[in-house]
């Protein structure tokens, strides 16, 4: 029934385009004024809900582009990390292997004092790396969250001045009218406000 309504508008609206465009005596030409007055009328005619495309969104606000950098760069640190303990304890692995096999140990209680130092090194290393990952699981949920907090405070304050009933995400929908994305808006808003901030 709605579906219905909604066309029954669409047909009457194009046929006020039609009347506002000139019958045919007279010809005019569609104004920038017009096309505004004719945007309205059918902005009134849709369901007053919109929705916004959250992958889009989150692809192209400068803040949460900030924060992929920052934790692509500290994935790229903790990686660095685990390489440099790695490094480490191989190579005194492969000293104590050699001085093994060149008789270097004159006694039991060096070679295994050497032992105990790589056991060591690889008890601090898994320490050190647990510790990155913590952090970096923290600043993730933290960035996450500062990205998500910011976006439905903007939406809230977007809303305020338009009116809408609903604001969906795209992804909680199955199908949704083209004609009630927002998306744009939004990024552009939030762009705005981000930038004069930062």
């Amino acid at each position: 029934m709605k579906k219905n309504s909604f066309l029954i508008s669409l047909l009457a609206l194009s046929g006020l385009i039609f009347f506002a465009c000139g019958s045919e005596d007279k010809k005019q030409e569609i104004t920038e004024q017009t096309i505004n007055e004719i945007i309205a009328k059918a902005d009134s005619i849709l369901p007053n809900y919109r929705y916004v495309d959250l992958d889009t969104v989150l692809a192209k606000y400068n803040l949460a582009k900030d924060y992929n950098e920052e934790m692509l760069r500290m994935q790229t640190n903790m990686e660095n990390e685990v390489k440099r303990h790695d490094n480490s304890i191989k190579s005194f692995a492969t000293t104590v292997q050699q001085k093994y096999q060149n008789n270097g140990y004159l006694t039991q209680e060096s070679f295994d004092a050497d032992q105990k130092k790589i056991n060591d090194m690889q008890v601090n290393a898994q320490k050190a790396i647990t510790n990155l990952q913590s952090n970096f699981e923290t600043s993730v949920m933290q960035a996450q969250k500062t990205v998500n907090d910011s976006i439905e405070a903007f939406i809230k304050e977007y809303n305020m001045k338009k009116g809408y009933d609903a604001i969906f995400f795209k992804a909680a929908t199955l199908y949704i009218n083209p004609a009630l994305d927002i998306t744009n808006d939004v990024v552009e808003g939030l762009n705005a406000r981000y930038n004069k901030v930062k």
